[in-house]
């Protein structure tokens, strides 16, 4: 046989944004070997026939960092058609770590990932120390997709300060030294960059913050110096939210300046943001390309938004003392025990009580969630909220939503869109999709088990903006497409993959796009320890490939992992921030 593969008669669409082409891709030792027609056979061929034919998607915003250590699927991702995850997101991750250093980096992806803590102690195997020790790990491991890593500066910040370094006290001379060198080895053992948060949100579940939280400028210097060092390596960082947009854009841009290295970062439509919000952001996006300086804006494409429900982390009586003291039995005996009316009684006449203020907040908010019930409305009417529907039926909060916790027999689910939403619409999520500094992201795939189910971006993505999109918000699918592979990988500078053409990586997906389609969330208990987590289902994946193996057909698992460890420079070395070549949506 001429090809490992090959994939016969699909509309082609290579991720650089132009138009498609009908045609055939052949596929050996992992790589693409030919387009066009092709006249060999295949070992196995695929009718691609009046379906679309795609890159592998590429999520440069995950959480994978626990998980790639102990299971073979990245789901809830990898069945959404992305083929490439980079984790380490947001400051934090497991490396490096001492031994007696793992609890405080258990309990802070446990309040900010939303990782319960058991299911760390059970599935984490600890079979490192130094960051290139942990990549090592991770090099060793099969995978139904690839996996690449950055840096977690609140890791790095208790490996070299230990207990000073969680208190947020000042480092010296030496610890910036200590983690300036420490980022320049872990990006030449292969780490695609550093990484780190000012979100005033990401807290232990105790409500301890995080500690990269309060990291002055030379701190932040010290470590776009180490990506300086290995000359490569890009710089993410989450803005503090809460704070004035433009002087958070002023510091990420003093950062760009001073490494010259490439800098990408959490870009949101903040309700009640002080300063211009996202659009002074924008806007001091396009004056830093004019100044030849490399920063992407990450953009989520639908609203960030969580749920709630009786067999999720959080419900409106989740912090209740009564509730507390059943939360550990089983779904059925919980439902059993909140249909008694003494019980019921009891519980709303408390308050919640939690020493975090960020669940307490939440937990408020929950008056203004949706419930979901026949399929997924990711764009809810203000008069469905609970707190409307509760004053409608001449009930409190509370008293509405007991009983709606209570259908499905505890399973019913609640959606909060929270940023992104503050006008009631997504207009501002499509101007910033549409900006020549943004790149799609922020899915948080591997985090946020209970709370938040975002892995599912791209299927949204391709079913909202291109295919269901009013004539006026559309955006073109080749655009699309390179949205979610060639400009996130160009973002990275992962220049192996993101692309149809010989020589790439052969990663691609078979899309019948008119019948994309997203599910209802469900819940299962198969992380370790028995945790539970969100799954997404989607229809319309005909088949994903992964370095020319089928990982996924009709959106089921084949069992075979071909996805490893992509190490910058060994797989992939970064070309910068983006590639002017590839145009924008527009």
């Amino acid at each position: 046989m001429d090809f490992d593969l090959v994939v016969r008669g699909g509309l082609v669409f290579d991720g650089s944004g132009t138009a498609p082409f009908v045609g055939d891709i052949g596929l050996r030792d992992g790589k693409i070997a030919a387009i066009g027609q092709i006249a060999g056979r295949g070992v196995e061929e695929i009718d691609a026939s009046d379906r679309i034919v795609t890159p592998g998607f590429i999520d440069i915003h995950t959480h994978y960092d626990g998980q790639a250590t102990w299971e073979t699927r990245m789901a809830p991702s990898s069945n959404h058609g992305v083929t490439t995850v980079l984790m380490g997101n947001c400051g934090v991750g497991f490396a490096p770590c001492r031994p007696h250093q793992r609890d405080m980096l258990v309990k802070l992806m446990e309040g900010v990932e939303d990782i319960p803590e058991v299911v760390m102690v059970d599935g984490l195997p600890w079979n490192w120390e130094s960051f290139p020790d942990y990549l090592d790990a991770l090099d060793a491991r099969e995978l139904d997709i690839d996996i690449a890593a950055q840096v977690p500066h609140s890791a790095l910040r208790i490996f070299v300060m230990g207990e000073r370094g969680a208190q947020h006290e000042a480092p010296t001379a030496d610890d910036l030294a200590q983690m300036r060198a420490l980022v320049a080895d872990a990006v030449a053992a292969g780490a695609f960059g550093v990484t780190t948060s000012r979100n005033m949100m990401h807290r232990t579940k105790a409500g301890e913050l995080a500690p990269s939280l309060y990291s002055e400028a030379d701190e932040l210097r010290a470590l776009m110096d180490g990506l300086g060092d290995a000359d490569a390596g890009v710089f993410q960082i989450i803005p503090a939210p809460a704070n004035d947009a433009e002087s958070e854009f002023a510091l990420l841009r003093a950062l760009a300046e001073h490494g010259r290295r490439p800098l990408s970062f959490t870009l949101l439509d903040v309700p009640n943001q002080p300063g211009a919000g996202w659009r002074s952001m924008l806007a001091g996006l396009e004056q830093a390309r004019r100044d030849g300086l490399q920063m992407r804006g990450q953009v989520a494409p639908r609203p960030v938004g969580m749920f709630f429900g009786l067999d999720l982390s959080l419900h409106p009586f989740s912090s209740h003392p009564s509730y507390k003291a059943i939360a550990d039995r089983p779904l059925a005996e919980r439902v059993a025990a909140m249909r008694d009316l003494v019980f019921r009684a009891r519980l709303l006449a408390e308050t919640a009580e939690d020493s975090n203020p960020v669940t307490l907040a939440l937990i408020d908010a929950f008056r203004a969630a949706h419930e979901w019930s026949d399929g997924p409305d990711y764009e809810p009417r203000r008069e469905t909220r609970i707190e409307a529907r509760a004053a409608a039926a001449g009930q409190s909060v509370a008293e509405f939503a007991y009983e709606l916790l209570l259908k499905d027999e505890g399973r019913r689910l609640f959606y909060l869109p929270a940023a992104n939403y503050s006008e009631g619409n997504l207009n501002a999520v499509r101007e910033m999709l549409g900006h020549p500094d943004t790149v799609m992201a922020l899915a948080d795939g591997g985090a946020h088990y209970g709370l938040i189910c975002d892995a599912s971006f791209p299927t949204y993505f391709l079913q909202r903006w291109v295919r269901d999109a009013d004539p006026g918000d559309r955006i073109a699918l080749a655009d699309a497409i390179a949205e979610l592979t060639a400009r996130p990988a160009a973002t990275v500078g992962m220049t192996d993959r993101g692309r149809i053409a010989e020589g790439m990586k052969a990663d691609l997906n078979i899309i019948d796009f008119n019948a994309l389609r997203l599910h209802v969330p469900t819940i299962r208990y198969d992380l370790p320890a028995s945790g539970k987590r969100m799954h997404q289902a989607a229809d319309g994946y005909v088949a994903t490939i992964v370095s020319g193996a089928v990982t996924y057909r009709d959106g089921q698992p084949t069992g075979v992992l071909p996805g490893r460890l992509v190490r910058r420079g060994r797989d992939a070395a970064p070309a910068g921030a983006g590639d002017p070549a590839i145009p924008r949506a527009a």
